[in-house]
């Protein structure tokens, strides 16, 4: 079975970040919220990887059995507004079921 596992990088007092959380609620998307503050080392990777640093920021795996596929989304490189950041996850679960 076909799986996709939302991460979103947040920080405490972030607005937009907030806004996203709630926005992922309100479409019943379950994800894992990992602030930048406490999994500092994760996020740093994040950032090498992404050359960027905003936030609220994706982390998509797609996974079936053993495979993983990982895709990392960042604000202002691959969306502006939080509902393509919505789209974006929108399309992965779509492309998983079907």
């Amino acid at each position: 079975m076909k799986e996709l596992t939302v991460v979103v990088y947040t920080m405490k007092g972030c607005p937009f970040c907030d806004d996203f959380k709630k926005m992922l609620r309100e479409e019943n998307v379950e994800f894992h919220d990992r602030d930048i503050e406490e999994y500092d080392e994760e996020y740093e990777t994040y950032v090498e990887i992404t050359e960027n640093e905003y936030i609220p920021a994706l982390l998509l795996i797609e996974s079936e059995g053993n495979k993983y596929e990982s895709f990392l989304y960042a604000p202002e490189r691959d969306y502006n507004e939080l509902k393509e950041a919505m789209s974006i996850i929108q399309g992965h679960r779509k492309k998983l079921l079907g």
